[in-house]
């Protein structure tokens, strides 16, 4: 390094926040690329999804978090345990609220349970400012401000991609310095079986209503290279179920259900993939999957004790 020239910065960044402010979808628009699944319902993302951002003179490795929610099943608490145990290894923490909902019961329950413990450099995001009239966010801002002594308060909209930039220079200012990390053609250290999972899960939650949704898990039995063809890819997969009625409205009428759901999943694989996709679905019922640590830890639940 040149006399003058500034350090390269590396470091770890928590997104935290209740259910549904928009942690994945700004993850997504910072990385280019879908790395964690969207929906509008609770729950969506269930385990941390780390991405790495590089820049010229960074490497921003962001950790998306469950959002905190209450609950007694096993599942719910792993959810919440894996938001945790990245609050704890990340350097910054970015808390992110609702602009439309502004300061909510959820938000300051985060924030004293888990900022205000770990006291941490916390950079407070307002997102979905594109839903709301510029001059309420001032009257937020100010709000907000005497919560806590965030280190920085930015408005942006992950979906419009608003105030983007300046958010990623901010947060390089709380970085230590560090060599990369990791690979600069590495995006993430997501398995395959896993994100393959994660967008069939997407799939099921953005094409059925109701309860169902959370009562689904999806574990990639196989992939494997087509006979012949090394650019097919074919994969297995088995929906779980925790009742016989819930199996019923997955697989739909005629099996029209799980074959939208299995389209539209192949087609995003096939898009994401660069290949062609066979993508077999099976569903089974697993009465309270949710409390069976064996089979969370089977599908990749690592925060299960």
């Amino acid at each position: 390094m040149e006399q003058g020239e500034k350090p390269f910065k590396a470091g770890f960044v928590a997104l935290i926040g209740r259910p549904n402010v928009g942690k994945s979808t700004l993850l997504n628009h910072i990385l280019g690329t879908k790395l964690s699944i969207v929906s509008p319902k609770p729950q969506t993302t269930r385990m941390r999804i780390l991405g790495v951002k590089h820049e010229d003179d960074a490497q921003i490795i962001f950790l998306d978090t469950p959002g905190i929610q209450k609950g007694k099943d096993i599942l719910t608490k792993t959810v919440v345990e894996s938001a945790v145990a990245s609050m704890e290894e990340a350097d910054v923490i970015v808390m992110i609220i609702d602009a439309e909902k502004g300061w909510t019961r959820e938000d300051e329950l985060i924030l004293e349970n888990y900022i205000k413990r770990l006291n941490k450099p916390t950079i407070l995001v307002i997102n979905k400012v594109d839903k709301v009239k510029k001059d309420s966010l001032l009257p937020l801002i100010e709000e907000v401000s005497k919560k806590y002594d965030f280190k920085e308060i930015i408005p942006l909209s992950a979906k419009k991609g608003e105030n983007i930039d300046r958010f990623l220079e901010v947060l390089k200012k709380y970085l230590p310095p560090s060599p990369p990390l990791f690979p600069e053609d590495q995006i993430t250290d997501l398995p395959l079986k896993f994100f393959i999972a994660e967008i069939i899960r997407e799939k099921i939650f953005n094409n059925i209503r109701d309860e169902v949704p959370y009562s689904v898990a999806v574990e990639v039995e196989s992939i494997r290279e087509g006979e012949n063809n090394p650019n097919i890819l074919v994969i297995d997969a088995v929906i779980y179920v925790e009742k016989q009625r819930h199996k019923g409205i997955l697989i739909g009428k005629k099996g029209q259900m799980l074959k939208k759901i299995g389209k539209e999943a192949r087609e995003e694989l096939e898009y994401l993939l660069g290949k062609k996709v066979y993508l077999n679905l099976w569903v089974k019922v697993k009465e309270r999957w949710k409390e069976d640590a064996r089979l969370l830890k089977m599908l990749g639940y690592h925060y299960i004790s």
